[in-house]
């Protein structure tokens, strides 16, 4: 069976070419090929050249110039890994969504290297997240988290509704990797059940933190009975999930929450744990779409 491709966005900027590192050692781990690919009408630059070009260069011989050295860099970084390159001539995200459906995961950096300075950071791989079928995977976070050192992967266990696509990957991820799947869940009381106000005598703070372990194991079980060889690490806590995991992420490789399609409108629902992730994790964060 032909095995779906890892597609990267590149554009020339740093912050790509970090992103093709981060995927052909993905690739590598679960034997994937690796296509790598730049939208000509992403970044409009005609006469302006990479750094180091004495000479303005064409749209063309620019595009020509960006897959050949970032295809050059996957195949110095691990030659076994199957590299092809694709010039595509649409917007980013356009060309994004179009690989996506025919691929793995798309894979991009946290900034690209766009002259319109009214693009945040990440706002590629945040509208590509938001509609791919899909995982997506926004490369970013400090040194330690992008050369894996941590040995772990953290999952955000969501809801029922938006957790289960993300449980699978979180945990085949690990298993990739050999490494120890963090799965937290963040659990915080309404604002009715204050400490200063217990409902009818009774501790409301132990009954959310039990309903949270309650919905671990609910979400862990079978997936989790299929993968023997991983180790798991469960953990609930007090605390808004954003904060919760965006500090957990300095201690892991990666990241994985999931997103849930959105009602009446295609696409999917990125709500503020992932808007957080995406601008403040110290690791790579995959966005795992709920099919």
């Amino acid at each position: 069976m032909t095995q779906l491709p890892l597609v990267v966005g590149v554009d020339g900027s740093e912050s790509s070419l970090t992103a093709v590192d981060w995927a052909v050692d993905e690739a590598a781990r679960r034997g994937l090929p690796l296509r790598l690919v730049y939208a000509c009408l992403w970044a409009r630059y005609e006469g302006t050249a990479p750094s180091g070009s004495e000479e303005p260069l064409s749209e063309q011989a620019l595009a020509e110039r960006i897959v050949a050295s970032a295809a050059a860099r996957a195949r110095q970084r691990s030659p076994e890994v199957r590299t092809a390159t694709e010039i595509v001539p649409q917007e980013a995200v356009a060309a994004l969504l179009s690989e996506g459906d025919k691929a793995f995961a798309v894979v991009t950096g946290a900034r690209g290297r766009s002259v319109v300075r009214e693009l945040l950071p990440g706002s590629v791989g945040q509208a590509v997240a938001a509609r791919a079928r899909c995982p997506v995977v926004v490369v970013r976070g400090d040194r330690a988290g992008l050369a894996g050192t941590h040995r772990r992967v953290l999952l955000g266990a969501g809801e029922p509704d938006t957790a289960g696509d993300a449980v699978r990957f979180a945990v085949q991820e690990a298993e990739a990797r050999d490494c120890v799947l963090d799965v937290v869940r963040a659990w915080h009381r309404p604002a009715h059940e204050s400490a200063g106000r217990p409902l009818l005598g009774r501790d409301p703070a132990h009954r959310h933190e039990r309903e949270a372990a309650e919905l671990l194991d609910t979400l862990l079980g079978d997936v989790t009975a299929a993968h023997p060889r991983v180790r798991v690490d469960r953990t609930v806590l007090e605390g808004h999930a954003r904060k919760v995991l965006v500090d957990r992420s300095a201690a892991a490789d990666l990241v994985v929450v999931g997103t849930r399609p959105r009602q009446g409108r295609p696409g999917h629902q990125l709500g503020r744990v992932a808007h957080a992730l995406l601008h403040h994790a110290l690791c790579p964060v995959a966005l795992v779409p709920q099919r």
